[in-house]
């Protein structure tokens, strides 16, 4: 069968021939892949430098996709096996690890969009007790997940969404997504600071994909401006766009009730996550949730890897 292979992590996947292993577990099966998402996820497993890497080559990328069963139905699925992923032809999955999607359900939006809305949708249904009418900041709103986030909270009843990111034009069009503020995260330190202190001080929620520098400049800004600092708020680390490590004072954690937790593989089971797909399924099938998307064949695969694109648009390989 054609897939895309890595076959050095210091280079883009290759389109060519890879022979598909033959079913060794109960629950696996064969499907004909309709669309896997090229999603930061993929690309940090293609070069090596995801946390759940072990380092093994070949090995096909995606982590998920759409597909069709031998029966006929459409379902979505995330990958099990670290080297098995869903940029072929065809796959192995555990059906376990699958729901069954609407008949009429475009494959290639499911594909773009369900990797960078999970995140987010996880996080707040299932990491926090989020209620309706709360406040919430999203740290790397600009981004594809971030902009999904700016929506799933929306949708999940927050009061009022603050997005924080660099891209001025991509903040701006936040509004149109449902955010009530945004904050540049462009300049000094210190005037970032300010401005996040200033529009932040009293959320619920903040969820991180960016950590590093910019939860730095943040979290005691945040917390010294608040009202009641016995007020709970809840910190959810998801990405580390902007650096992979970030010094908390211990202030931050003695003078305010902040509660920082994580969001992701290990943290959320697979059955958690899998028990969240048919509601977030629904919101994106209906078009309830957007995300501009723009398809490529696989066998481009080394050329789009590589390209400038546009940052706006999830991309989505679909079989040659």
């Amino acid at each position: 069968m054609k897939a895309a292979i890595v076959h050095d992590f210091t280079k883009a996947p290759q389109y060519g021939e890879f022979e598909l292993r033959s079913l060794q577990q109960p629950h696996e099966v064969y499907v004909d892949v309709l669309a896997a998402g090229l999603h930061q996820r993929v690309r940090s497993q293609a070069d090596g430098s995801h946390y759940t890497s072990i380092g093994q080559l070949p090995l096909i990328p995606g982590v998920d996709g759409v597909g069709r069963l031998e029966d006929g139905r459409n379902v979505y699925f995330v990958m099990e096996d670290a080297a098995l992923g869903s940029m072929a032809e065809r796959t192995i999955i555990d059906i376990r690890r699958s729901v069954v999607i609407p008949a009429d359900a475009d494959p290639v939006h499911i594909a773009a969009a369900m990797n960078p809305a999970m995140s987010s949708w996880v996080a707040l249904r299932s990491r926090i007790d989020f209620r309706p009418g709360s406040r919430v900041l999203i740290m790397g709103a600009t981004g594809n997940s971030g902009q999904m986030a700016v929506q799933i909270a929306k949708l999940l009843g927050a009061e009022q969404v603050i997005g924080a990111g660099r891209n001025q034009a991509r903040l701006e069009a936040l509004t149109d997504l449902g955010a009530d503020v945004v904050v540049s995260l462009e300049g000094e330190a210190s005037d970032v600071a300010e401005r996040l202190g200033k529009a932040a001080a009293e959320v619920d929620v903040v969820i991180d994909y960016l950590w590093g520098a910019p939860m730095e400049q943040a979290v005691m800004s945040i917390l010294t401006r608040r009202q009641d600092r016995s007020r709970a708020l809840d910190w959810i680390q998801i990405g580390s766009m902007a650096g992979a490590e970030a010094q908390i004072p211990s202030a931050a954690l003695r003078s305010a009730n902040l509660r920082i937790l994580g969001s992701g593989q290990g943290s959320v089971t697979a059955a958690g996550y899998l028990a969240a797909f048919p509601a977030l399924i629904d919101c994106i099938a209906s078009g309830t949730l957007r995300i501009p998307t723009q398809s490529y064949p696989l066998s481009e695969v080394e050329q789009v890897w590589t390209a400038p694109v546009d940052p706006q648009k999830r991309i989505v390989f679909v079989p040659s």
